[in-house]
């Protein structure tokens, strides 16, 4: 099942159901208004969105044209978003990009910061620009959408707790990060709104690809039309969603509607290309001594997308354009 929020004006917009090709949607509001409505009381409404779900895969529903609206995220605002790094190459290589060195407990203890979820941006949404010298940065990544989650919550538990799956710009200003941690009390200026996909899909929409609590699946990256990363969000995710949640569930509960994130999809494999211009810029250090990749500038465009195994967009594209 795929859903989405059609703006209408609203904070929250509206719910509704998508066709498994992302040609069609059919209103859903008149079961729960909101998508955060269904999470709340998700055990009670799923059976419905279920069954309307499957009627408009088998034709039963006509549907509207996905093409004549405008998609918010699908959580315009959320309770909390909690992200994840589980991918210790993107660690290890944004680490030496500003001379720091990893944790020690890098393989054993996921790294997780708290971003502002008050207003989160929509799939078609500008990226806004505020000052270049900032080092503006997109990073694609995997995210999962929680119901009501309990404290203490065992790794082999979690599963159940991941109502929904999506993408995710997770937007970084980079040369804002040194003076920030310096502090030693996080990101906070650095992160600001980070954009998502149209869609959100339970997990069983992904078919085999979701298992072990990861997505076998390659995330794809244009910057300005070119691909800057085709990379495998599977194998190379250190903990798993099942590992980050159990951590972050460690001494807290969530409430339904509870972003987690995984961090920027990284490969070791340079071939795969990069899901962030952190990455590529290291590389550069790396073999060459210095930078050559400039970060975002106004009139720049990134997309984000991610392909099942019969090519269908999977969460619908995260399409922007940088903006002064």
């Amino acid at each position: 099942m795929k859903l989405a929020t059609r703006r209408d004006g609203s904070r929250d917009g509206r719910l509704v159901i998508i066709r498994r090709d992302n040609a069609v949607f059919t209103p859903a509001d008149d079961i729960a208004v909101t998508l955060q409505a269904a999470l709340d009381d998700w055990d009670a409404v799923l059976p419905a969105l279920a069954a309307r779900s499957d009627a408009l895969n088998a034709g039963e529903i006509a549907g509207k044209p996905v093409a004549d609206v405008v998609f918010d995220a699908p959580l315009p605002r959320a309770y909390e978003w909690v992200d994840g790094s589980a991918y210790i190459n993107h660690i290890v290589l944004v680490r030496k990009a500003r001379n720091a060195e990893p944790p020690e407990t890098l393989e054993t203890d996921p790294l997780v910061y708290q971003g502002g979820s008050g207003k989160l941006l929509g799939p078609t949404d500008d990226i806004p620009l505020q000052d270049p010298s900032w080092g503006l940065d997109f990073e694609g990544e995997m995210v999962c959408i929680l119901g009501d989650t309990p404290r203490a919550l065992p790794a082999e538990e979690a599963g159940q707790h991941i109502k929904l799956m999506t993408l995710c710009n997770d937007v970084t200003l980079r040369n804002l990060i040194p003076a920030e941690l310096k502090k030693n009390f996080g990101f906070f200026n650095s992160k600001p709104a980070t954009a998502f996909a149209p869609f959100a899909c339970t997990p069983d929409e992904l078919g085999d690809a979701w298992r072990d609590g990861r997505v076998h699946l390659n995330l794809k990256i244009w910057l300005n039309g070119a691909v800057a990363g085709d990379v495998a969000a599977g194998p190379e995710m250190h903990f798993s969603f099942h590992d980050l949640l159990a951590h972050v569930a460690k001494t807290r509960d969530f409430t339904a509607g509870t972003l987690l994130g995984s961090g920027t999809v990284s490969n070791t494999d340079e071939a795969a290309g990069v899901s962030c211009l952190a990455e590529r810029r290291m590389r550069e250090i790396i073999q060459h001594g210095a930078p050559s990749t400039r970060f975002l500038q106004a009139g720049d465009h990134v997309r984000i997308e991610m392909f099942g195994a019969d090519g269908t967009s999977l969460f619908g594209a995260i399409d922007q354009k940088v903006v002064s």
